[in-house]
């Protein structure tokens, strides 16, 4: 019997890779309709714009919400390369301070956690993430953190009467990765600052 969590990772893997390869040719077409001296208007910018983030999105979303076990890599660029592209043209930055590559089940950890952070900076903000042998540390800062104290109440605490909507699946989703990494979670907010290590 397969077990839940990794049933629930290989269903977020499936679901990116068979979303990925129409992403990509869409954006294949674009970029011959602009080659082949098509129309070069706004709308197919827009359209190119909105490719490019797509992909990025399902990028981020595979490593979040799809399967990877410890013994996995993820290069360093791979990962600098997906944050910069969600978060290009937003209010969010991210700084990612890792060694040439990482722990694939961490990084997925890290990007939940992202997930968790970006819900919290409604507004934008600077995020700053540094992993140092086998911790690793997220810090955020915004000057207008919207925290909503049930839905972080989860990370500490997975049984909390919470109730979880579609755009909130992240939280319910870190307790589960925490756990079955056998890590732990120290979590740490004041009004413009949130600090997490695991």
């Amino acid at each position: 019997m397969i077990d839940r969590h990794d049933l629930t990772a290989l269903i977020g893997s499936r679901i990116c890779h068979d979303l990925i390869s129409p992403i990509g040719a869409i954006g294949n077409g674009v970029e011959l309709l602009m080659m082949a001296g098509g129309t070069q208007g706004p709308e197919v910018a827009l359209i190119a714009e909105s490719v490019a983030n797509a992909n990025a999105r399902i990028r981020f979303f595979r490593v979040a919400f799809g399967a990877g076990s410890s013994d996995q890599r993820i290069a360093r660029t791979e990962v600098q390369n997906i944050l910069t592209e969600i978060t290009r043209g937003g209010r969010l930055q991210i700084g990612w301070t890792s060694g040439q590559d990482a722990d694939r089940a961490a990084v997925k950890l890290a990007f939940l956690l992202l997930m968790c952070v970006e819900t919290a900076l409604p507004y934008g903000g600077r995020v700053r993430v540094v992993a140092e042998g086998k911790g690793w540390l997220i810090e955020a800062e915004g000057s207008k953190l919207k925290i909503d104290p049930d839905l972080w109440e989860i990370l500490s605490n997975p049984r909390a009467a919470t109730k979880i909507g579609a755009s909130q699946v992240h939280f319910a989703l870190v307790p589960e990765e925490v756990s079955h990494q056998s890590r732990s979670l120290v979590v740490k907010i004041t009004d413009q600052t949130i600090r997490l290590e695991f």
